[in-house]
């Protein structure tokens, strides 16, 4: 197994502590209000959890990406919606800040995102651009004010709870990344989306008519948005798979207690041959995603070539997330359908991650490339 340091290894206990205590026994009742969970948002900020892989001079943890990884892999065993809304406004809203922002950008959006202060989201799907990034119809104009942006963009997350967004639009026909603050003239949001999974997870529109924004709001340069948006999907596709991960722990963790626990025919159900093909079954693939998910994670941090291996880890990990799953429920039976025992939560949870930041099938697009050539 991976070999932790003493900070990772702080990390995840401080994470899983968090989790155990105050982050599991509220998830149930989130999922069913589809209340955000706020209380645990703020916790995270006070923790230092909200820029983990950042520097302390940003106002992050200046910890390493693996660090931040185990803390999205922690809290999905407890509750996916914290975990996502966590990922998200790392590696989505605040990421590209850090990686293509100016000094001044960085300490003026970056340090709050940070710290915790505000929440970020990316603006970049729309009703005509999911797989096809190329696609995006949302536009904008360099004026003497700045740049005007008009268009739309849907299932984004923190959409309606977050306050600073990573926008992409067409700038001359080419994309460029925007930073784009609530609040802002032309910006609104319309309603949170009702999902299947995830349900306490914010998931709206970004809606901007006529929205002006400064000249020194653009990120990097003109022009270099797909190449930056490409960079910051690669990284983000690690952090979906330590999601799917710690969905599947948290699932197989309440799978084998129930067996251990459960009788019938006058002994405990794990004793039987099935259940325990099963739940080797299941043990085999949340440590072979682990390893994949920490090598990606390790390579990116390392600065080597790490688009396969986040590839790689983000289809293994959400589809090993969904065979997991449904065996625990299978496991617990009728018992597993209900909501009672929560496994069913991990289940739809665990969807998105075969959907969100790539598809399973763009994601075989993307290892076949690597593997047989463009």
């Amino acid at each position: 197994m991976f070999s932790f340091t003493e900070e990772q290894k702080l990390i995840q206990q401080t994470v899983r502590d968090f989790a155990v205590e105050l982050v599991a026994p509220r998830a149930k009742k989130y999922d069913q209000t589809k209340e955000f969970p706020w209380d645990n948002i703020r916790k995270m900020a006070e923790l230092s959890l909200m820029g983990i892989p950042f520097p302390e001079k940003y106002g992050g943890a200046g910890a390493d990406k693996l660090s931040y990884i185990i803390a999205v892999e922690e809290l999905a065993r407890a509750c996916g919606s914290t975990s996502i809304t966590l990922a998200a406004h790392t590696s989505l809203g605040s990421n590209p800040i850090y990686l293509f922002g100016n000094e001044e950008q960085k300490k003026k959006y970056l340090v709050p995102l940070a710290k915790g202060e505000k929440i970020g989201g990316m603006g970049l799907t729309e009703p005509e651009a999911g797989s096809d990034v190329h696609g995006i119809k949302t536009t904008a104009v360099q004026t003497k004010q700045g740049f005007v942006l008009n268009g739309a963009k849907m299932l984004i997350t923190n959409a309606n709870v977050g306050h600073t967004f990573v926008v992409a639009a067409k700038l001359d026909n080419e994309m460029s990344l925007f930073i784009v603050e609530r609040g802002t003239k032309g910006f609104s949001n319309t309603k949170p989306e009702d999902k299947l999974g995830l349900r306490a997870s914010d998931t709206g529109e970004l809606i901007f008519e006529d929205c002006l924004i400064p000249a020194e709001n653009l990120l990097g340069n003109k022009g270099d948005g797909f190449k930056y948006m490409m960079r910051t999907l690669d990284e983000g596709r690690i952090s979906i798979g330590a999601l799917a991960l710690g969905l599947a722990q948290g699932a197989f963790d309440k799978a084998l207690v129930y067996a251990r626990e459960r009788k019938q025919f006058g002994q405990p159900i794990v004793k039987f041959q099935a259940i325990q093909n099963m739940l080797a079954d299941m043990a085999t693939e949340i440590t072979a995603a682990r390893f994949l998910i920490y090598d990606a994670a390790e390579k990116a941090a390392q600065g080597l070539p790490f688009i396969k291996e986040s590839s790689m880890a983000k289809l293994y990990a959400s589809e090993a997330a969904m065979r997991v799953t449904r065996n625990a429920i299978q496991i617990l039976g009728g018992y597993g359908y209900t909501t009672e025992y929560e496994v069913e939560r991990f289940y739809r949870d665990a969807k998105l991650c075969e959907i969100g930041e790539g598809t399973s099938e763009i994601q075989r697009l993307i290892i076949a490339r690597h593997v047989v050539g463009k």
